[in-house]
């Protein structure tokens, strides 16, 4: 006996969605902070099986930066960061490639392939994936400050070219590529590159879909304190209000400043999404009321009546 009047408008709600972009690309960008609990990233993996099983292209890009805390703080190794941004020094960066593409690689590759997901690992090193160069010095002004300051932020890269050819190769074979943020420099230096920064490079030379953050949050938030304060849609110019105001700040900062490069080069939507709360990105894809924050370049035009 059916349960309610429509059992299946669910289903049906879901199938236009499931048409709508099937052969299409996606790119997910996670943080440690929802890679770190077994049960939590065995969730994520479920979800992105199920995109795979529909046919969208899935690439997953990985930050770490939870992890890698944890490994540097176990070595007595400094930790520094400024408006949201790490300070890499060269034991940093030791120790960003062991968690990066190890530990967190590694796990998360093991979590996919148990879900039915043909995963392929690699980083921006990887066939030449991500092409970057040391930051020089920049003017940056840290949260809670008016003035800018001067910061090294070591050997941090900031992205020259990306050449997604090899990850267009596996999308096509019916892989999903899962990219650790490492870049590499044309003298053959490594670089620590910002995983938000990545998957917005990423999304814009594959001429992705969607863009896809996963926070430890609901999606942007008009008060940090508050999950009910959710911003459901925004626009460019709503953000640079929301940033002029002071809602963005801490590790958003680096996160809208990816949401921007996308869109900017050309990925249509953006979406700020739980990655703790069960099936938030299944509900942002497949139903008419999403689950967090969508960003767009423009509002679109109002339809007359």
């Amino acid at each position: 006996m059916p349960l309610s009047p429509n059992p299946y408008a669910a289903l049906k709600e879901a199938s236009q969605y499931v048409r709508l972009f099937r052969g299409k690309t996606f790119v997910v960008k996670v943080g440690g902070e929802v890679l770190s609990e077994p049960k939590i990233r065995k969730a994520l993996c479920e979800q992105l099986a199920l995109l795979w099983s529909f046919s969208i292209r899935v690439v997953l890009v990985h930050g770490g930066g939870a992890e890698l805390d944890a490994v540097c703080t176990a070595m007595g190794i400094p930790i520094q960061k400024v408006a949201g941004r790490r300070v890499t020094s060269p034991e940093i960066l030791d120790a960003a490639k062991m968690v990066f593409a190890g530990q967190v690689h590694m796990d998360l590759l093991a979590e996919l392939q148990a879900a039915g997901v043909p995963a392929v690992g690699l980083t921006g090193v990887d066939a030449g994936l991500v092409k970057a160069h040391k930051r020089p010095p920049v003017a940056v002004i840290p949260d809670g400050a008016t003035e800018p300051q001067l910061v090294d932020f070591g050997l941090v890269g900031d992205i020259d070219s990306v050449d997604p050819q090899v990850l267009s190769h596996l999308l096509d074979g019916g892989f999903v590529p899962v990219v650790a943020p490492l870049s590499g420099g044309g003298d053959g230096a490594i670089y620590n590159t910002n995983a938000d920064t990545i998957a917005a490079s990423l999304a814009a030379a594959l001429g992705a879909e969607k863009l896809f953050f996963l926070l430890s949050v609901p999606g942007l938030l008009k008060d940090v304190s508050r999950s009910s304060s959710l911003i459901p849609q925004a626009t460019l110019d709503e953000l640079a209000t929301y940033e002029a105001k002071g809602v963005i700040s801490g590790g958003m900062r680096p996160k809208i400043a990816a949401v921007k490069t996308a869109i900017e080069g050309g990925v249509a939507n953006v979406h700020l999404v739980s990655g703790l709360a069960p099936d938030a990105l299944l509900a942002e894809v497949f139903t008419n009321e999403g689950s967090g924050t969508m960003i767009v370049g423009t509002a679109p035009a109002a339809v007359a009546g």
